[in-house]
């Protein structure tokens, strides 16, 4: 403990040394704050930001603007090129009919009529073209006859005869918009015979360069088609494509026209221009529309690519805004807005810099008191720490002493008392641990035990700790399990019993009248019944629906799942799945008393929170208990929930999962209930008189967990019919009920009817042994017990709640049972199942605690153990050197100088300790006591000469 406080200061001197180290670096900025020249130099430093920002946000708003720009931009491109090559399309499939019907055909079905015709009615089909005609491909050869046959000469495009070439391609077939072009030779102009050239080497629609179209003030492309005479093969060559080539088919696109039509939307927004570039020569490109000095006054332009079908053309859009872009009001007002917060930030820290000078003084007088409150704190922490340890050592010799005591020959009421001793120590070990369990749930470092217990054990305990207050309340506290809940289950008992006493503890604190009732049943039967119920009610099958209060108390309840009508469900038979490995329970804990406001309901599970001051301060409590309980049900596979109406109660409940427990481990734990549960009752029949049912079935619950044969009715009158039955009987080797258990209210109001008196049906004229009388009350006066006592009942009060071992110590005095005989009666069965179970075996117990020593020996010499005890580890490995004759060594986990770990390790390392079995009596387990050491909750397991010894 020294050691730990030395330590301790020493993290406090290095904590008080750290602000004189940064006391210097503390003076330097406030030296530096206070600084005009700085101030100026931060002035300068946010004017510079606020450009940034308002260049950050300009740049942004002109982004927005591009895109803009860019999607008006392609979109029209992409109209006007998908219009062009609609165009391009027709013209091709024109090209198809001629070669199809003008040369395929003998003779020829179109001619210059057919052909104008056609094409003036198909004009819709090319909206872009503003005419078409047909080239026939003619050879210098056969100029002359050709002429001769047209009946006029071929003319250049100046409207003169042709000069003589290799070949010529004059126009036969021409729609009537074009008619003027009519016998003028295709072939005159250098670029159009190159185009002509290049189209039917391709096969491909060929353009030409932009020019005035003539009789039009526009400008124009021409679109060129081959026309072939013959089926071409698969793939031909060039030769092949000059060969069967016959003529051209050539459109005229009026390109103006064309953009105009179709970007006349964006064009004529003022804001924004639109120019069509031919592009072929990079160098000199040609504007096909719109007009070349605008381009230079764009404040913002977007390059868009055109493909009109020739690979050998390039085009291409071009738009922009003619205007400057607006000033941007917004990132204006952002960056005059950061600079004005600027400055006045480093205004404000300039004045909070020379302020913050002028109290220095106080300020370091301020660190030193955080210093010494940081030392008052660990100082808190360490003490709190210690006095967690130094109360649970103690409390630890007294829980174990109190067992030892209770293993000795005791009177009813003494073994009551050192049994409520026992409970209330417990409890106040599970206090002092709250605080802690919540910073371990919250660090997520609390762990569960598993091991066998007894639920209904539990349940009784936590009964006993309130069962004086719910007397002087005159509150009836009553628990009832479900006789398909098995007797033995695997969990956690010690948190288990601190959920059930925390709300049980609440329930006591907030009831003054009528009832706390604690159930458990199977969560599948609970669920399906409750379920059912619930349904029928909605559908209006069931009378039962109806709000009667027919529960422990008669008082209303926020739920009514204690109803009688719902109860006497939950004890009939239910399939239950004893094949698998856990077993899901719902507990229920009821009452009537204030219940919790419909405000506070949501908060209830808050930690340190309570409905309202008012209850803190007329009922007490930190508020963390229900918290604690929702985590621990939750880490136990759980959930938990309440109802409550405001004056009339609350009813909370909870799932939780255990492990389903092996015959084995059921036997075993079985064993050491049989001093506290004693089997002299099995056979006895009794008769419980109450008139609610449910508190009937509940004093049925604890007569059976004693072996005895109880059954209900509502009324004295109603028992005296059932003692008629039975005394007809008697000839049949029917036996009387041996004990009438008659609840106070029932006795009180047979009395005040005068229906019927007990003495009436005691004397019924037979010889038989009458039946004891015994009375069960929550609290009775004594002018009521002398009542009852000349009534014939037994000078016992059954005092309530009922507890299977409070009820077993009565019934003793009661029947007139000789202790000392009913022990005798126990002692074979204990010393063959206890007392000779470490006959002749030595047993080594470590533990720097005297108190912890004694009780472990005691422990161990009960099962007839020779105990040698030993303060520390290096004493114990002194005794365990070989040869030694010790069967099993128990030893605190927690001992100075030398723990349970390293103690373990040392055994295992060296030779010289003998740590395996053996057949020569050398030391066979080693076993580790846990704090709070108790025989009758915890079974520790031994191996000793080939055989599992349970404790």
């Amino acid at each position: 403990m020294g050691e730990k406080r030395q330590g301790h200061h020493h993290t406090v001197s290095v904590t008080v040394n750290e602000p004189l180290s940064t006391k210097k670096k503390h003076s330097v900025i406030l030296n530096l704050a206070s600084d005009r020249r700085v101030l100026a130099i931060w002035i300068v430093i946010v004017f510079f930001v606020g450009k940034w920002i308002y260049d950050h946000l300009d740049d942004e708003q002109q982004m927005r603007r591009k895109e803009v720009l860019v999607g008006m931009c392609e979109q029209r491109a992409r109209m006007l090129q998908d219009q062009f090559i609609v165009s391009v399309n027709h013209v091709h499939a024109l090209a198809i009919l001629v070669s199809t019907f003008h040369y395929y055909k003998n003779p020829s079905a179109i001619d210059q009529e057919t052909f104008a015709g056609y094409t003036a009615r198909t004009a819709f089909e090319r909206p872009l073209l503003s005419g078409v005609a047909y080239a026939q491909r003619i050879l210098n050869s056969e100029r002359e006859e050709f002429e001769k046959r047209a009946g006029w000469t071929i003319r250049t495009m100046e409207k003169e005869p042709s000069p003589i070439r290799d070949e010529y391609a004059p126009v036969i077939f021409s729609q009537e918009t074009v008619s003027y072009i009519e016998s003028l030779d295709m072939m005159s102009g250098e670029e159009d015979r190159e185009n002509i050239l290049r189209a039917r080497a391709t096969g491909k629609a060929v353009l030409t360069s932009p020019f005035r179209l003539l009789n039009s003030h526009h400008l124009g492309v021409v679109l060129t088609f081959p026309v072939y005479n013959s089926k071409l093969p698969l793939n031909p060559t060039v030769q092949d494509r000059i060969d069967a080539t016959v003529g051209y088919l050539g459109g005229a696109f009026d390109v103006e026209s064309l953009v105009e039509n179709l970007l006349g939307q964006l064009s004529g927004n003022h804001e924004i221009t639109v120019n069509v570039y031919d592009t072929t020569n990079s160098s000199d490109p040609l504007i096909m529309y719109g007009q070349q000095s605008q381009e230079r006054h764009m404040s913002l332009k977007h390059v868009s690519k055109l493909d009109f079908g020739d690979p050998f053309r390039k085009h291409e859009m071009i738009c922009g805004y003619l205007h400057k872009a607006p000033t941007s009001w917004s990132a204006l007002t952002t960056s005059f807005f950061v600079f004005v917060i600027g400055i006045l930030v480093g205004y404000m820290s300039y004045g909070a810099a020379i302020h913050i000078k002028k109290v220095e003084d106080d300020f370091h007088a301020m660190e030193g008191l955080k210093v010494r409150a940081e030392a008052a704190d660990v100082a808190k922490s360490q003490f709190l720490a210690t006095v967690s340890h130094e109360i649970r050592t103690p409390m630890n010799g007294i829980l174990g002493m109190l067992q030892l005591l209770l293993d000795t020959e005791l009177s009813s009421t003494q073994k009551d008392y050192a049994q409520t001793a026992q409970a209330c120590g417990e409890a106040l070990i599970t206090l002092i641990n709250e605080v802690l369990d919540r910073a371990k749930i919250e660090a997520g470092k609390l762990e569960l035990e598993a091991v066998p217990f007894d639920l209904r054990s539990i349940l009784d305990d936590v009964l006993s700790l309130f069962s004086e207050k719910s007397r002087r309340k005159g509150v009836e506290l009553a628990v009832f399990v479900s006789d398909k809940v098995p007797e033995i289950v695997v969990g956690d008992p010690g948190r288990f019993r601190q959920v059930i006493t925390n709300l049980v503890g609440n329930s006591v604190k907030f009831t003054d009248q009528g009832h706390i009732f604690v159930q458990v049943h199977l969560a599948a039967q609970a669920k399906t019944i409750i379920d059912a119920k619930s349904e029928s009610c909605l559908n209006g099958e069931s009378q039962s629906c109806i709000r009667q209060f027919n529960n422990l108390s008669g008082k209303q309840a926020a739920d009514d799942r204690s109803s009688w009508e719902t109860f006497k469900h939950l004890d009939e038979e239910f399939v239950n799945d004893n094949a698998s490995q856990s077993v899901n329970l719902m507990v229920c804990v009821e009452d009537t008393g204030i219940g919790i406001p419909k405000h506070a309901q949501e908060r209830v599970f808050t930690p340190f929170m309570q409905a309202d001051s008012s209850t803190s301060r007329n009922y007490g409590g930190t508020g963390i208990g229900l918290s604690i309980s929702q985590c621990l049900v939750g880490l136990m596979g759980g959930q938990m929930d309440f109802i409550s109406l405001p004056q009339i109660g609350s009813t909370f409940w909870f799932t939780v999962e255990f492990g389903r427990c092996e015959k084995s481990a059921v036997m075993n734990v079985k064993k050491s209930l049989l001093d506290d549960l004693p089997t002299t009752y099995n056979g006895l029949k009794a008769v419980v008189v109450d008139g609610k049912p449910v508190r009937a079935a509940v004093t049925r619950f604890h007569l059976k967990r004693l072996g005895i044969q109880a059954e209900a009715v509502s009324s004295i009158r109603t028992a005296v019919a059932v003692f008629a039955k039975y005394s007809s009987l008697i000839t049949k080797n029917e036996k009387l009920p041996d004990i009438v258990f008659v609840e106070k209210d029932s006795w009180i109001s047979s009395e005040e009817d005068g229906s019927m008196q007990l003495s009436n049906w005691r004397q019924n004229g037979h010889s038989y042994r009458l039946p004891k009388l015994i009375l069960l009350a929550t609290n009775i006066t004594a002018a009521e017990s002398e009542k009852a006592k000349a009534a014939g009942f037994a000078d016992t009060v059954f005092m309530k709640p009922l507890r299977a071992s409070m009820v077993a110590a009565c019934l003793q005095q009661v029947l007139g049972i000789d202790q000392k005989n009913q022990h005798g009666r126990d002692v074979p069965n204990r010393s063959t199942g206890k007392c000779g179970l470490l006959c002749g075996k030595k047993m080594l117990v470590v533990d720097d605690n005297i108190v912890n020593r004694r009780v472990a020996a005691g422990a161990l010499k009960k099962f007839g153990a020779d105990v040698q005890c030993v303060e520390s580890g290096q004493e114990a490995l002194k005794w365990l050197q070989i040869p030694h004759d010790f069967s099993a060594c128990f030893m605190d986990i927690q001992m100075p100088e030398m723990d349970g770990y390293v103690f373990k390790t040392l055994l295992e390392l060296f030779p010289r300790f003998i740590v395996h079995r053996t057949h020569s009596g050398c030391l066979q387990k080693i076993m580790f006591l846990r704090k709070q050491f108790s025989l009758g909750l915890v079974w520790l397991e031994i191996e000793v000469d080939e055989m599992r010894v349970w404790m």
